[in-house]
This record gives structure tokens, sequence and C-alpha cells, in this order.
């Protein structure tokens, strides 16, 4: 992960001039403060780092950071981060999308990123609604919950990103919340210096469309694994058990973190330097170097 020791980042250096259309009280205000304090605090400069997202109201936010931004497809965000990042694995590589983006029609980009373990961040707004297209209900609504789109109630039930993750070979899952965002911080953190593919499924309100999952609804059911000290976050069986909590206790924090091989680490094209730092015009001998590494 690149640090620049010889420039002190400060929050000034990640601000947009660009106005927020996000509703006032919407979490997603705390996700982009968290994000902004995690670079500043890693001492990561703007231009080091990147934020790919997709479509919905949380995929905004790199045109709300000073940043190395790309706005895609829904639910796209992770395949084209992939390229970026193969391209100069150099940089930062941070995803974010929301519940829907992430989970429902980019699911299975999801699913094949955390079994590839690629090095990169990935940040999930999760509001358990569709907030940006007015209000249906998400792969993560609960069963039952009343929206625009299931006004006798929602009859799916949930996916639970945490077991998904651990089932699929994540190698770092934890879960924050938008309304404590020095926490949620030190979670960002933790993830970007994490080396392979980092979860962090982030609960957040939508004032707007999600009336039931409210600020006080999550902050009277939430707990930190950490506060825990015997809780020990390599033990899969530990970590299924915690992840599986919902509804009366909800798990926050690291719940799970290993270390094992990442995507990178098995392609000898990058392994010197990105592809973005090799010769682009090779001389004869440098092209007799490169074609022998593929024959």
């Amino acid at each position: 992960m690149p640090v620049a020791e010889e420039i002190k980042v400060t929050l000034k250096d990640y601000k947009s001039d660009q106005k927020s259309t996000w509703c006032p009280g919407c979490g997603d205000f705390g996700i982009l403060s968290s994000i902004q304090m995690a670079l500043v605090s890693l001492n990561i400069p703007p231009h080091m780092a990147m934020i790919v997202s997709g479509i919905g109201c949380g995929s905004k936010l790199p045109d709300y950071m000073n940043i190395n931004g790309y706005l895609t497809l829904h639910g796209r965000a992770i395949p084209a981060l992939t390229g970026i990042h193969l391209a100069n694995h150099k940089l930062v590589a941070i995803a974010v999308t929301g519940d829907g983006d992430g989970y429902g029609i980019g699911g299975n980009h999801f699913m094949h990123a955390m079994r590839r373990n690629l090095n990169i961040t990935h940040i999930v707004e999760n509001n358990q609604i569709y907030g940006l297209t007015k209000g249906q209900y998400s792969p993560t609504t609960d069963k039952g919950m009343i929206t625009s789109t299931s006004p006798e109630g929602a009859i799916e039930y949930a996916v639970n990103p945490i077991t998904w993750a651990l089932a699929a070979g994540a190698t770092f899952i934890a879960r924050g919340f938008s309304g404590e965002p020095k926490k949620l911080s030190e979670i960002i953190q933790a993830a970007i210096q994490h080396k392979g593919y980092a979860l962090i499924d982030i609960l957040q309100p939508c004032v707007t469309y999600n009336k039931l999952n409210t600020s006080d609804w999550y902050k009277e059911r939430i707990y930190y694994v950490s506060d825990d000290p015997n809780y020990d976050k390599q033990n899969l069986e530990k970590a299924f058990a915690t992840g599986l909590q919902w509804e009366q206790k909800i798990p926050c924090g690291i719940i799970y973190q290993v270390q094992r091989e990442t995507y990178e680490d098995s392609l000898f094209q990058i392994k010197d330097k990105p592809l973005v730092d090799q010769v682009k015009n090779p001389s004869k001998e440098d092209f007799e170097k490169i074609k022998s590494r593929y024959y």
C-alpha cells in the first residue's frame, strides 16, 4: 500500500466543490466522512487512490471527493475496479456499491472477487432498500417489510452478506455503522491495510424510504466484537455463528480476517512492477525478454 511519508495529507485534500444531492440525514454522509478520514489517517494522497462505484444514491460518492473516481454500470463496480487495479496495483483500490448494486445485480462479481482474493476494499452501503429508484425492496430487506414493490410485505428472505462472504472465501469481513464515523473509519483503515479482498458491510439509514431500519433501530442493536477480548477473528466457525446474528443483536467490527495468497501474487506479468510502468515501446532486446515470459 503506497504511503507518502514526505507529504502530510489533510481532509482538505479530499474535499470536493460539488454539492451533495443526498437527503438530509442520509447515512451516506457518515460513510463519505469515514472514507476521507481513513485515507487521511493512512496518509494516502488523492492521486494514489481510486474509487469505483456503480449506480445508486451512495454511488455518487466519488463526485463528492477529490480523488480518482469512476462511475460504471449498475452492478459492475467490481469488474471495472479489477481491470484498473491489475493495470496499476500501486493505487489503493476501493469499490463503493449499494446493497442492491453489490449483492443483487452485482452478486456474481461479488462472489468471484472473494474467491480470487483480489487486493481491493469493497464498501457496501447497506440501507436495506433501493433508495434512488423510489423504495423497492432490496436483497437485504427483511422479510415482511412493506415497501413500494411489496405493499403486503416482502415475501423473500434477506441475504446475509457476512455468511455469504465467509462461504465464498473472503479474507477480511467486517460490518460498520454510518452513525459512528470514527469507528467506521478505523474499520476502513484496517480493510485498506489488509492484503486481499476486504468487505465492509455498512449499515446506514435511508431516511426517505426505510422507516423501519432507522438510526435509532441500529443503535439499539449493534455491538462490536472487538469489545470481547476473547473474540478470535481467525476462527471461521465462530465467525459464522457471529455472522448469523441479526434482529436483537447485530455484530459490527472485524468479524473475520485471515491471510491468503492474493490473485496478484499469482500473476508473474505484474510481479516486478505494474503494467503501467512496463516498457511501452520495447526494443528488440526488451521484446525478447517479454516474449520469454510467455513462451
